[in-house]
């Protein structure tokens, strides 16, 4: 793979265009793509002319560019978080009905809840947790689910490494997050407020796949003075239940023999 000047590989360069768009700034002129991308305006438009053909990044009416529906389609492809999350869309409507505010839907990526879903509430305040977002593992519900099923070489690397510190009550000493993982899995959920978000509280329980292995969380988030965990937690588990269920392996039904 050839690469620049300055050592970058082409692939670099590319995500590096590619991450430039977000939620905060989805358009953007060539110049400006450039600016956010850290790349010379010559290279910039170079790679925008070849993934404008593959449909990846498109131009508005306006004429700025954007990133392009062919990319949604390949990412669509990503069958482990897509999968999960077509199964348990039915019954995340279920747990708003009960919540009133926001439910989500995270699975493990690297060192970060990505959260593949949301459903919200129309008159909830709460911006967060949006789909494509990310949070570490160590400042959300989710994220303190996923680590809490993961192996425990998975968990000494995370906790061995620097752990971010989102707002005052995130935790962050690794001998108290080990006491809220032991707690997690022995009570089957978690429900700790203010650590992703000050004024809200998470609740989150784990969705199982094939051979009992954690592939998903499933998330609640209310406004900490109105949480109702006595409430929440068995909607939650009755949902990851289902959504359990829905991903099991069925057995295959042999052939009746005619007799």
């Amino acid at each position: 793979m050839a690469n620049s000047r300055s050592g970058d590989s082409v692939i670099s360069r590319v995500i590096r265009v590619l991450e430039a768009f977000d939620r905060d700034r989805p358009t953007m002129t060539l110049s400006r793509l450039a600016a956010r991308a850290e790349l010379p305006l010559s290279t910039t438009h170079r790679l925008v002319e070849e993934l404008m053909g593959y449909g990846l990044i498109q131009r508005t009416d306006s004429g700025e560019l954007r990133i392009g529906l062919r990319m949604w389609e390949i990412s669509a492809r990503s069958l482990a978080a897509m999968g999960v999350r077509e199964a348990a869309l039915p019954f995340m409507d279920d747990v708003l009905a009960v919540v009133h505010q926001h439910t989500t839907l995270a699975v493990l990526d690297e060192n970060a809840a990505l959260y593949v879903e949301r459903m919200s509430a129309p008159d909830s305040v709460l911006d967060a947790a949006r789909i494509t977002d990310r949070m570490p593992l160590n400042a959300c519900s989710s994220g303190l689910v996923l680590l809490a099923h993961s192996s425990p070489e998975f968990q000494d690397s995370f906790l061995s490494g620097r752990l971010t510190k989102v707002t005052d009550e995130t935790p962050t000493d690794p001998g108290l997050i080990r006491r809220h993982l032991a707690e997690i899995r022995q009570r089957g959920f978690v429900a700790l407020p203010g650590i992703g978000v000050s004024e809200w509280l998470g609740v989150a329980v784990p969705v199982f796949g094939a051979e009992r292995t954690v592939v998903a969380a499933l998330n609640a988030i209310v406004p900490r003075d109105q949480a109702e965990v006595r409430l929440i937690v068995p909607a939650l588990l009755t949902a990851a239940h289902g959504i359990s269920r829905t991903l099991a392996p069925r057995p295959r039904r042999l052939p009746v023999e005619p007799g």
